[in-house]
């Protein structure tokens, strides 16, 4: 496919007016490689590398392992479709970081193009973060909510079970690994109704819409107790809410995969790379 009629189509579905975001300052230290449409507007187009794509390979984060996956499975002519432009990591003074020169150096020679959808695809629809591990957590969507760069980020949903430990469980079997628990609230699921935000829902403003919902379980990624962290924290054992965290990568990492049968859909081959939790997301 022609690079520049999938990068219409990626526009045209995802990037709604009102929308915004800003990674000018975690990919500083990587600008010469950086679109400046993607300067601008921090979503789309990161790195304009070819003028054909074959095939897609989607990721959370362009983190080393996915970028040397990528280069060692030979790609040329590709697109990395990532969540996020720069790397996570909680315990870093700045939270991102920027993908490795020398590996963008490497993606420009074989090219292979960098794009990206941050609050596009945290937004609700079809393919959003949230939604997309509600689907997993087999969570029947009601609604949106949380505001966010123009977005809505995070949905409430009807969930079968009625304990708390049950539904960690639950979260653990999807993510593939144990998750956190803050037990703030009852151990009974209120009205067997749960908030669902992929990534980061630790925030008070965030927590009073649950609050005011009549919820007392939000599934998220980072619950880790932390100064930015902390009112949350504070309002969710007042308000009685539980804080249920999967990681940043494994809660967002659904809403990737599932963007493979976007592509696909397309009729473009491309498969999900794998990378691993940050389990500091959770402690």
């Amino acid at each position: 496919m022609e690079a520049d009629k999938l990068y219409q189509q990626l526009e045209k579905d995802f990037i709604a007016p009102g929308l915004s975001d800003d990674w000018g300052e975690w990919l500083a230290p990587i600008a010469g490689f950086v679109c400046d449409n993607f300067k601008r507007r921090s979503m789309g187009l990161v790195c304009d590398f070819t003028e054909e794509i074959n095939k897609v390979y989607a990721a959370v984060f362009p983190s080393n392992a996915v970028m040397e996956k990528i280069l060692s499975d030979g790609a040329q002519n590709a697109m990395l479709f990532v969540h996020h432009p720069a790397v996570w990591n909680i315990a870093a003074p700045q939270v991102f970081l920027p993908p490795e020169a020398g590996l963008l150096r490497q993606f420009k020679n074989n090219g292979i193009s960098v794009y990206n959808l941050h609050v596009p695809l945290d937004n609700f629809g079809e393919y959003s973060t949230s939604v997309s591990l509600a689907r997993a957590l087999d969570i029947k969507v009601e609604k949106a909510f949380a505001p966010y760069f123009g977005a809505l980020c995070g949905v409430f949903g009807q969930t079968e079970l009625t304990l708390i430990g049950d539904l960690k469980d639950k979260f653990e079997k999807a993510v593939g690994h144990k998750c956190g628990l803050y037990r703030y609230g009852l151990d009974g699921i209120a009205k067997k109704k749960v908030a669902v935000v992929a990534g980061g829902g630790n925030e008070a403003g965030l927590l009073k819409e649950i609050a005011d919902e009549g919820v007392n379980v939000l599934l998220t990624g980072i619950i880790a107790k932390n100064e930015f962290s902390k009112p949350a924290h504070e309002f969710a054992k007042r308000h009685k809410i539980n804080l249920l965290g999967g990681t940043h990568y494994s809660t967002e990492k659904f809403a990737c995969i599932a963007m493979v049968d976007y592509f696909k859909k397309l009729d473009l081959s491309a498969e999900f790379v794998a990378d691993q939790p940050t389990m500091e997301d959770i402690a």
